[in-house]
């Protein structure tokens, strides 16, 4: 069944929450520049605006959930349901594939092979952990990023970097801060949004709204359960902010 234009816009209006600049109570009352794309996803608007949407969620074991109370529970399950409640009506499809452990180059590969297979509107690449945990080479991580970006683009679909996950003890024993700033001046020089993880953990953990590391035994579940839906939330206002960028913000007019 065709969807008429007004109905496609009035769906493409509530498909992600609304703005950041409006979001409020959304998104665990993270600082609102952090939900902010500062760059346009022009085929997930194409696409959500077509009535569909297919999104490839790629990373290292924190998208399957590890430590949540089941797979229904992690971030990128949380950011489907949260689109399917809004927009019942859209044609949506979510992948995701991950393992523990991943380094950039081992999940570039895998974006290789889903985009080869079929082709997605939207890829959302956590990348960037094992690289910073390991101490692995920097360069060979910026130029794995560049390769996989690049591939995604001339696959006609947007992507959106995650970064990684907020630690104290990373902090104490790595040198993650040049990590860091390597995956946002890559995603910077590709015109790609970064969702920035570890600044939104830290944000929560900070003003005592999820604080996985100092959360005792018997709520470690329930904690770990609040992230990633915080994380859904924080992605789908991101990207509800992108989709808004690529349309000239209608929402702003």
């Amino acid at each position: 069944m065709t969807l008429g234009a007004g109905r496609v816009l009035l769906l493409l209006g509530l498909l992600l929450a609304s703005h950041p600049a409006r979001a409020g109570g959304m998104a665990c009352d993270a600082p609102l520049d952090l939900l902010a794309a500062n760059a346009a996803l022009p085929a997930t608007a194409r696409a959500a605006t077509g009535g569909s949407l297919r999104i490839l969620v790629v990373g290292s074991a924190s998208v399957l959930g590890p430590g949540t109370s089941g797979p229904s529970a992690a971030w990128p399950a949380r950011l489907e349901a949260l689109i399917r409640a809004r927009v019942p009506q859209i044609r949506l499809e979510m992948v995701t594939r991950g393992a523990r452990g991943l380094t950039t180059a081992e999940t570039g590969a895998m974006i290789a092979a889903e985009l080869a297979r079929e082709p997605f509107n939207l890829v959302l690449w956590q990348a960037g952990t094992a690289e910073a945990v390991r101490g692995l080479d920097l360069d060979e991580m910026v130029e794995e990023l560049n390769e996989g970006l690049g591939r995604i683009v001339a696959a006609g679909a947007d992507a959106v970097l995650m970064d990684q996950q907020f630690s104290r003890f990373i902090r104490a024993n790595a040198n993650v801060d040049a990590y860091r700033d390597a995956l946002r001046l890559t995603a910077a020089a590709h015109g790609v949004p970064v969702l920035r993880r570890w600044d939104l953990m830290q944000a929560w953990a900070e003003a005592d709204i999820v604080d996985i590391e100092r959360a005792g035994r018997h709520e470690k579940v329930a904690a770990t359960d609040k992230l990633n839906d915080c994380l859904a939330q924080a992605m789908q206002a991101l990207i509800r902010d992108g989709v808004a960028e690529a349309r000239g913000r209608p929402g702003q007019r």
